[in-house]
């Protein structure tokens, strides 16, 4: 038989159990707090650079604030309208000229993944010619 005495479950237990919650706890804190630096929370939008591409006709404006719930395939449709695109005429989308996101893709997300000096770089062509 040991001299020592037995270690309680219970100690160990406690130890290994309070920095998980303390984590949770700051997880749950943290995310109920909108971050001030951010400005994508701070104004639900976000800058969209449209780059035109091959034979397609070059917007005038090519900077344009989209709503974050917005899907791709309503930028598409903006697009097509602007460049009065005709309804027999194909247009893709790439996103910084390597894939060609699916229209159901939120902006927002898209931004969070692939967005680069705070805007998100769609090119626009009528021919494929990335991805």
């Amino acid at each position: 038989m040991s001299d020592e005495p037995p270690i309680s479950p219970d100690a160990n237990d406690k130890e290994d159990i309070t920095p998980a919650k303390e984590l949770e706890e700051r997880r749950q804190s943290s995310s109920k707090e909108p971050k001030a630096s951010s400005p994508t929370t701070q104004s639900k939008k976000v800058d969209v650079l449209l780059k035109a591409a091959g034979d397609a006709p070059i917007m005038k404006k090519k900077k344009w604030a989209v709503d974050r719930e917005k899907k791709v395939g309503w930028v598409t449709e903006f697009v097509r309208k602007y460049i009065k695109c005709e309804p027999s005429e194909s247009l893709f989308l790439y996103v910084n000229q390597s894939f060609c996101p699916s229209p159901d893709v939120e902006i927002g997300c898209l931004y969070e993944c692939f967005g680069s000096d705070g805007k998100l770089v769609l090119n626009y062509c009528k021919n494929q010619a990335w991805g």
